[in-house]
Order: structure tokens, then sequence, then C-alpha cells
């Protein structure tokens, strides 16, 4: 697949993800109890926290490597994101319903955000992809 297909749009999504999530990752792996604690936040287990704030590292980091990368490498990693913001909206949406912080709600924003974001890029990528094939037989 052609790398010219590839919206510079995504591309600079995959750099603004890159931003957010190490904005998050990076004070939370060092300092969970207190960043969790300024926002109110009642149930602090570090641990989870820092293995969020790494997955947050590696996604991200990842958005930021390979933003250069061709159509069939956003794809895989479009679906990657998709699955963990799905994921992550379901958790979210358990936690609000079970009495979350009020910042949950925050959190529940930008994952439907990344979510909407990362959904309609794979569609127009899967799309773009199916017409460059036919055209090239």
């Amino acid at each position: 697949m052609s790398d010219s297909i590839v919206p510079k749009g995504l591309r600079y999504w995959f750099v603004a993800h890159f931003i957010a999530d190490y904005l998050f990752a990076i004070p939370l792996l060092f300092f969970p109890s207190e960043i969790l604690s300024f926002f109110n936040w009642e149930s602090i287990d570090p641990l989870a926290t820092r293995l969020v704030a790494a997955a947050l590292m590696g996604i991200g980091g990842e958005s930021l490597i390979g933003r250069n990368g061709n159509a069939e490498s956003f794809l895989t990693m479009l679906r990657l994101k998709i699955l963990w913001s799905l994921a992550a909206n379901f958790g979210i949406a358990l936690s609000i319903f079970e009495g979350a912080a009020p910042l949950a709600w925050g959190f529940q924003g930008i994952f439907i955000t990344f979510s909407v974001v990362w959904i309609y890029y794979w569609v127009y990528l899967k799309k773009k992809s199916k017409a460059h094939t036919s055209d090239l037989k």
C-alpha cells in the first residue's frame, strides 16, 4: 500500500496523540499518588497507575515513531488504537457507573474523541487502500 494515501491530518493526529499521552504518562509514572490526589482521586493504586502510564507511553511513543509510515502500518496502529480506546471507554464507563471521581468524565471525553478519530481514519484508509489496489489491477 502506498504511503501517499495516508492523509497529513492523520499524521498530525499521531503527533498530537504522542503529546497527549506523554503529558499524562510522565507525571503518572513518577508521581502517581501526588497527581491523582491533586485531582481528588480517592482510591490510588500506584502499580495500576504506572501500568496505565506505561501503556500510554508505549502507544504514544509508537504514534511518534510511526507517524511517517505507510498505509499498511497506519492500519495496524489504528486497529490497536481503536481496541485500546474502546476498551478504555468501556472501563471508564463502568467506573463512572460505580461512582468514579468526576475527573473520569474528562477522561471519557478524551477517549471518545480519540476513538472517533481513529475509527474515522481506519475506515478512510480501508476505503482508499481498496480503491488504490483496484486501480493497480
